[in-house]
């Protein structure tokens, strides 16, 4: 899709009116369900996602069945989010990032790019030449990073629609990989976040958010 000047944007103000609005939600109401058309705009969202290289070293899973996700409870440190939110996503690595999957990524680049494989020659070395210098846990540990940038456009499409998220670390990624048969896909849940819509109830949704004043988190730095 070509976007054009002429788009629609949301003024500076809304922007901030959403980012006020949102906050991660302790409590869902199992009854509100997230749009279709509304969670695919979400689900673009993690595909849009920008990684290092534009390697994209990851899966996103969404858990619909309703026991599977009852079941995940027990493996989330008690927290029934997992549970009673519209969506549960779980944000995985792919483990064992190797020059396969660079290959695989310069092939996908040529077929949308229509670029001839040989001119790629140079980019696909200096990715497999990053990955060649790293250890595979370290590589695991770069591809982590990478997730948390998908994870931070995921909450932010989310509050500009509206939609309430709650991300999680609190959770056994071990007991998450086995359940879900993630380990066998070649993947490793790194953190998760359930969607939907907050209980009318939850009392941390009229709590005043705590942010340190700006001039002590953001600093201009001049020559």
């Amino acid at each position: 899709m070509t976007m054009t000047s002429t788009m629609t944007q949301p003024s500076p103000e809304a922007v901030l009116q959403q980012l006020q609005w949102r906050y991660a939600t302790k409590s869902f109401d199992p009854a509100k369900k997230i749009p279709d058309d509304v969670w695919q705009v979400l689900i673009q969202s993690l595909v849009l996602a920008p990684s290092s290289f534009g390697l994209q070293p990851w899966k996103f899973f969404v858990i619909t069945d309703s026991n599977l996700r009852q079941q995940l409870v027990e493996h989330s440190w008690g927290q029934t989010q997992v549970a009673e939110a519209s969506h549960l996503l779980v944000f995985a690595i792919k483990t064992g990032l190797n020059s396969e999957d660079v290959d695989h990524y310069i092939q996908r680049i040529s077929e949308v790019r229509n670029a001839p494989l040989d001119s790629l020659e140079g980019f696909s070395n200096t990715m497999k030449g990053f990955l060649d210098k790293k250890d595979p846990a370290d590589i695991d540990i770069w591809a982590t990073k990478q997730v948390y940038i998908a994870l931070g456009q995921f909450m932010t499409c989310a509050a500009m629609v509206g939609v309430d998220a709650c991300p999680m670390e609190g959770f056994v990624p071990a007991k998450y990989d086995e359940v879900l048969g993630l380990a066998e896909k070649g993947y490793h849940a790194v953190v998760l976040c359930p969607a939907g819509y907050r209980a009318a109830d939850d009392k941390y949704a009229t709590l005043a958010k705590v942010r340190f004043p700006t001039e002590e988190v953001v600093e201009y730095l001049t020559a």
